[in-house]
């Protein structure tokens, strides 16, 4: 985005800077690639990487490497809502769509009937959705996935924000996706709309 060319401007110019760090965490802390925090992070002076916001540029880093394009999806294992645990290496051998949404989240609940489409659509050609939720309470969870007539795998650790994913897969916003092939790497993310 635009934004992001001018932030990236700003650090080139400004490696010294605690400000550059601040900024690379403002606008690349969600719905960012390794490949673009990476270059930015080696930018910055040895002084600032040590700092406070250094140093969270470098765990973003980490996270964003471990889910990177090609790489296998790290396992998940939660509660269903019939309490059961579901680990998401169990759908290996299909194309597997990790949908990180919430009951209490607009902007979900509006993607959910494209979702819905893309399910419907290709269900019977060895594709699945596997839903994450940002839940805490599992009556407006269960009652969301009804609602939403969301048919797929669905899990939560009911712990909302601090669902075990947020820091596994670097989740900081929802909606969230991450696509799978059938050998569980990651083949694209964060698709939307039309595109998925």
């Amino acid at each position: 985005s635009e934004k992001r060319k001018v932030v990236a401007a700003f650090v080139n110019e400004n490696p010294n800077s605690i400000r550059a760090a601040m900024a690379i965490v403002e606008n690349y802390g969600y719905y960012a690639e390794a490949s673009e925090v990476g270059p930015l992070y080696d930018m910055l002076n040895p002084k600032v990487k040590e700092s406070e916001k250094g140093k969270e540029i470098k765990k973003l880093l980490d996270v964003y490497s471990s889910v990177a394009i090609g790489k296998p999806a790290p396992e998940i294992t939660q509660s269903t809502p019939d309490g059961n645990l579901l680990s998401l290496s169990s759908l290996k051998g299909k194309y597997v769509l990790i949908d990180f949404w919430a009951s209490w989240c607009g902007p979900c609940r509006r993607e959910n009937p494209k979702v819905v489409t893309a399910y419907e659509n290709y269900k019977d050609q060895g594709f699945t959705v596997f839903g994450v939720s940002y839940d805490t309470k599992k009556d407006k969870w269960i009652k969301a996935i009804a609602d939403d007539k969301l048919g797929w795998y669905q899990v939560a650790d009911l712990e909302g924000w601090k669902n075990s994913t947020s820091d596994q897969y670097g989740i900081k916003a929802i909606p969230s996706n991450v696509l799978l092939d059938k050998d569980g790497k990651i083949i694209a993310k964060n698709i939307f709309g039309k595109k998925l």
